[in-house]
């Protein structure tokens, strides 16, 4: 039973319930007010109150199924889909391979890693596609993780697009226990931005004191007026700078969600920081 689902069906039976104790009150004043038996009139009330519980969950579970159909039609699509999306990635891995011993010109072998490059990339966003399906439809399950191993992941992730800018790195060693995936989305999008909006040969520092994580740029920082407009959605600050603006916003959700306070420090021609304060999910 999904997310949906379930609180679907737990709102009605608290309405029901509301509903039936009031009814209830209502009756045991009326006894009082004419002194009726009390005795006999609550098991028989009760008796009544039962029956009607479970023959509305009868009754109602043939609406309720229909009525969350198609949704369990879709979910059950995207999932097949993106399972299927394994095979033709692991054919073209093994290809690649069988063909990388044979090969001495360097253009080819060059061209067989931006394959490899681009399976990594198709399987890295299957993964975070199956996330988004989980964490829409059902419960993502918290789990332990090292801060330093999340960002040293992130950072090697963006190693390509980079270009001059200089990353470092100086988290230190912090246990954690969370939505982990999520956790790296949020340090994938704020280390993203910090390379979008950063200057050539800038720099980006990443650190964490008392259980605070920092991500600091020498970007182009972010004008006053737009500071509370940061984190909705497709919102951007510069138009021309590719993506559609929806890299903050995932942070914000993400934060809120989990209890991580998040605060910005910027200033114009000089840079950005981001802080973090995990302090909530510290074991």
């Amino acid at each position: 039973m999904n997310t949906k689902y379930k609180n679907f069906l737990i709102s009605n039976y608290i309405i029901i319930v509301f509903i039936i104790l009031i009814t209830l009150l209502i009756n045991d004043l009326l006894l009082i007010e004419f002194g009726f038996s009390q005795i006999l009139f609550f098991p028989i009330t009760l008796f009544f109150v039962f029956g009607g519980l479970v023959l509305y969950k009868y009754l109602s579970q043939s609406i309720f199924d229909e009525f969350f159909k198609s949704d369990t039609q879709i979910d059950d699509m995207i999932k097949k889909t993106l399972h299927e999306l394994n095979t033709p990635v692991a054919t073209i891995k093994i290809n690649k391979k069988m063909l990388e011993k044979n090969l001495t010109n360097e253009k080819d072998i060059k061209r067989l890693q931006r394959i490899e490059e681009s399976c990594e990339n198709l399987l890295a966003l299957y993964q975070h596609m199956e996330y988004e399906l989980t964490s829409k439809i059902d419960t993502i399950i918290s789990e332990q993780f090292d801060l330093n191993d999340i960002v040293l992941k992130s950072v090697l992730k963006v190693e390509d697009i980079k270009k001059n800018i200089t990353i470092e790195n100086n988290i230190q060693r912090d246990i954690i226990k969370a939505d982990m995936y999520g956790f790296m989305i949020v340090v994938d999008n704020l280390l993203s931005n910090a390379i979008k909006y950063n200057k050539e040969d800038g720099k980006i520092i990443i650190s964490n004191e008392n259980h605070i994580l920092k991500v600091e740029d020498s970007g182009c920082g972010i004008d006053t007026k737009n500071i509370f407009k940061i984190y909705d959605k497709y919102f951007q600050i510069d138009i021309a700078t590719q993506g559609i603006g929806l890299g903050l916003s995932i942070v914000k959700e993400y934060c809120d969600k989990h209890n991580i306070s998040i605060k910005i420090d910027s200033k114009e021609g000089i840079g950005t920081i981001f802080y973090l304060n995990y302090e909530k999910l510290i074991i």
